[in-house]
């Protein structure tokens, strides 16, 4: 799989926000049919930064109802990639 396929966008949340600080990690939204191994090596060549440790969920989509219609948001999975010390990542610089 292509390494600009596999990582779809950064998970910008509070939770996120406090483990980026405190535990030096990053939440992400990736491809489900990605692995741990693929998720590793996409981050170290598109951010150069070392990867310690990868660890991957699957989100279900949860029911949406719109009027009388009921629909569902599409599932996802979610990887929390663990940084080298000294190593970031900064999405929003100068914010």
């Amino acid at each position: 799989m292509d390494i600009y396929h596999v990582i779809k966008k950064p998970l910008i949340t509070e939770k996120g926000t406090r483990q980026k600080e405190s535990y030096n990690q990053i939440c992400l939204k990736v491809d489900r049919r990605a692995n741990k191994l693929e998720i590793r090596q996409a981050v170290e060549q598109l951010f150069k930064a070392k990867v310690l440790e990868v660890k991957t969920m699957n989100v279900r989509g949860k029911s949406r109802r719109i009027g009388r219609n009921i629909g569902f948001r599409s599932d996802w999975k979610k990887a929390i990639v663990k940084l080298a010390p000294g190593k970031t990542i900064e999405f929003f610089e100068g914010v």
